[in-house]
């Protein structure tokens, strides 16, 4: 049966979130209703209110989400009524190509993130006669959203939500692009500009690949202090003063690694970035840019002459259904920082107050803990 939900959407660019009552249809055929107990705030939802990203609007806001299954619909395998999962914001279904041969972060069933409109062509979201689809076929912040089953991940009962949440996509996509898109080994250096919620991650997975130098750029004090904690050998606060570092700590030979965690890309950081890598050096793009912005401008020649890569990565190159249980137990085991990642907690209301504390450099991240 249909149910109501408490929601904040997005009407369309630069007039922030609004809350909303929606009409939540009952799950369909390998579809899931979940009742969300935390929401992350991630940097990708702040895009859309900002314009540097074009959904379909109106739509529903949030894609790293933790809760419990309260209903299925029909054939549904991998999880029950009452499960406590976590929602991975890029499905895996574990069967089409992408998935069949390692890549479950380029699932097919992706392919509707941007409008929320499932694969027969509907939507469960609805605002009288407006339908409306949920940020990467998610809507983590609704109370309750429909859901496919191939974007649940099973989440332990010692496990908060609100860890949960970040496992969806900021902890797997900072920590993968350091340890599988990077491919970070033993003794390097790498540098890692922008140090938020996928940047602290990106912080701790160098560290853990065995990185010697672990160097940080970000503006904001609050975060390049944060950074240490997460383990970060050295942070500054603009690319020069980390250049001149760098030449110094590696006798000129430059960096192993860059990688580019920052809340907006610039053409300059990846400038900066290039110029930090040496020889057979590699650059990995995680962020995004303002829509219309061509942010990669790099000579030809500048690469070759060096064998320079810079590449980009989905979620860290990271396998969802191996990768987040895998971080939990690393978590769990005391390998890496999940608690220190959640700065301050929110109420749903507080949404636009939430990304203007991110957006200021107060958190590094922010979590909104759903009221039922």
């Amino acid at each position: 049966m249909k149910i109501t939900t408490k929601a904040a959407i997005a009407r369309g660019p630069h007039i922030g979130w609004e809350l909303a009552e929606l009409t939540l249809d009952p799950p369909k055929e390998h579809e899931v209703r979940v009742k969300f107990a935390a929401a992350g705030l991630c940097h990708s939802d702040d895009h859309i209110t900002k314009g540097d990203a074009m959904p379909r609007f109106p739509i529903v806001g949030g894609h790293e989400g933790a809760g419990v299954v309260e209903s299925v619909g029909p054939h549904v395998r991998r999880v029950k009524p009452g499960d406590r999962i976590v929602c991975s914001y890029i499905p895996a279904c574990g069967a089409c190509r992408p998935c069949s041969t390692g890549h479950q972060n380029m699932c097919v069933k992706g392919l509707n993130a941007g409008t929320g409109m499932f694969l027969d062509g509907t939507f469960r979201f609805h605002l009288g006669a407006e339908d409306l689809g949920g940020f990467c076929t998610l809507g983590t912040f609704s109370q309750y959203a429909v859901v496919s089953e191939w974007a649940c991940i099973p989440l332990p009962d010692d496990i908060p939500f609100e860890i949960g949440a970040l496992v969806g996509c900021g902890v797997p996509t900072g920590w993968g692009s350091a340890v599988y898109a990077a491919g970070v080994g033993v003794g390097d250096t790498v540098v890692i500009f922008g140090s938020g919620g996928v940047g602290s991650n990106a912080v701790q997975g160098a560290r853990y690949a065995g990185a010697k130098n672990v160097i940080v750029v970000d503006p904001v004090s609050f975060k390049r202090e944060m950074a240490q904690i997460f383990g970060a050998t050295h942070t500054f606060a603009d690319a020069r003063e980390a250049h001149d570092f760098v030449v110094e700590t590696t006798w000129g030979q430059l960096a192993d690694h860059a990688i580019l965690t920052p809340g907006v890309l610039t053409p300059e950081i990846v400038d900066a970035a290039v110029k930090m890598v040496g020889k057979g050096g590699k650059v990995t793009i995680t962020a995004v840019g303002k829509r219309g912005v061509n942010t990669a401008h790099v000579h030809a020649g500048f690469l070759i002459g060096y064998q320079r890569t810079v590449r980009g990565a989905l979620f860290g190159d990271c396998n969802p259904l191996y990768d987040v249980p895998k971080l939990l137990g690393l978590y769990r085991a005391g390998e890496i920082k999940l608690d220190e990642l959640i700065t301050r907690k929110y109420r749903l209301d507080e949404v636009n107050a939430a990304y203007q504390d991110m957006n200021d450099g107060k958190n590094i991240r922010g979590v909104v803990i759903h009221e039922h």
